[in-house]
């Protein structure tokens, strides 16, 4: 069992980072944020506690001397609370391109690893510095973490987004990071590593989303054959919930009986059908990549979604005679209860064929 430090915990690395290493077995998740690092003895206690520190507490956006202190200060106060504390951790902080850029934010950002490199060497560890391209994905705060954010956002809520300047951007979905950050943890790697994301111009960008956005209104599922496109799907979905859930089908009945589309998609997938006894309960699980459909076909049911590491349960009243179905959302553990007193049917549909060897549930109680 690894003991790993994240600092940062509550912001968007932080939070998919958590959410990946939750789901392994050999990994005990330790956080730090605003309190930790207000308190000397509170950061101290954090420090002894781990064999690695994944160092993602820092001040993206604001006055340029302010973001350059903060940042500073922040990585000065892990390393005091590491040597109060006696503790010589693997260290993984996250830097950016903005270091090639000559930005206030990005010289900040050099700032840091030349202090962290340096109580590396005094000290004979590992020290890893990951340069990060434009990172997003969901739980990312709109005119924050990213150009991705922000629009997904206007796009969801019927707002119009601008384009303020076209210029290119390189982009990674938080997961990657969070799967290589996992590789390092085990493997240790001294040294400077460069993350590679999807280049993209902001118009092609917001073009892309608008396309996820239209189609998605019309009840079909966007081509998600490419993982950029399901990482953005996945991204945008994020800003309907739960709000837009359930979503109602158009139910077509004449002499013969009834009719609904359940699924439409042009990448294939696997859909399964499932019979569940009154009162038993199915799924309890999430994922961290798939998107999953439910869809009662008959009886009725009741749809519980909780977001990790919230406390916030949603439910959803469904039942055949008002077909709606729910999709889950990425990093939501959910499950389906039947709530009548016959056999309930469901359809599951999942935008890719279930792989034992890479099956994405993890087991997680709503």
């Amino acid at each position: 069992m690894v003991n790993v430090g994240i600092t940062g915990i509550d912001g968007l690395i932080g939070w998919h980072l958590r959410s990946f290493l939750h789901g392994q077995k050999d990994v005990a998740v330790h956080g730090a944020d605003k309190p930790e690092f207000a308190s000397q003895e509170a950061l101290r206690k954090f420090a002894a506690s781990c064999d690695a520190i994944v160092h993602l507490a820092g001040m993206n956006r604001g006055e340029d001397a302010e973001v350059a202190a903060i940042n500073a200060a922040l990585t000065e106060k892990l390393l005091s609370a590491c040597d109060s504390a006696r503790v010589k951790p693997h260290i993984i902080f996250s830097s950016s391109t903005h270091i090639h850029r000559g930005t206030p934010y990005g010289e900040s950002k050099k700032k840091c690893s030349a202090l962290l490199r340096a109580w590396a060497d005094k000290n004979k560890v590992p020290f890893t510095n990951l340069v990060l391209p434009n990172i997003y994905g969901e739980s990312g705060r709109p005119f924050y973490n990213s150009a991705v954010s922000t629009f997904c956002y206007q796009l969801a809520n019927a707002q119009k987004p601008e384009i303020i300047k076209d210029a290119e951007v390189e982009l990674l979905h938080a997961r990657h990071v969070a799967q290589e950050i996992y590789m390092l943890i085990k493997e240790p790697i001294d040294g400077e590593l460069t993350f590679k994301g999807h280049k993209m111009l902001v118009s092609q960008l917001l073009a892309k989303l608008k396309s996820i956005a239209d189609l998605y209104s019309r009840h079909i599922v966007p081509d998600l054959r490419q993982e950029h496109d399901l990482d953005l799907f996945n991204t945008y979905r994020s800003y309907l919930f739960p709000a837009r859930v359930p979503v109602p089908l158009e139910l077509k009945t004449d002499a013969r009986g009834y009719l609904f589309e359940a699924v439409k998609s042009g990448n294939g997938g696997q859909t399964f059908i499932s019979s569940t006894e009154p009162g038993v309960t199915r799924g309890n699980h999430y994922h961290i990549r798939k998107f999953e459909r439910f869809l009662v076909i008959e009886g009725k049911a009741s749809i519980r979604v909780r977001k990790l590491f919230s406390g916030e349960v949603h439910e959803f009243h469904v039942e055949s005679s008002k077909p709606q179905y729910v999709d889950m959302p990425a990093l939501h553990t959910h499950n389906i209860t039947n709530t009548g007193d016959a056999p309930l049917l469901t359809l599951f549909w999942s935008n890719e064929i279930f792989d034992p060897a890479d099956p994405d549930t993890y087991q997680e109680t709503v």
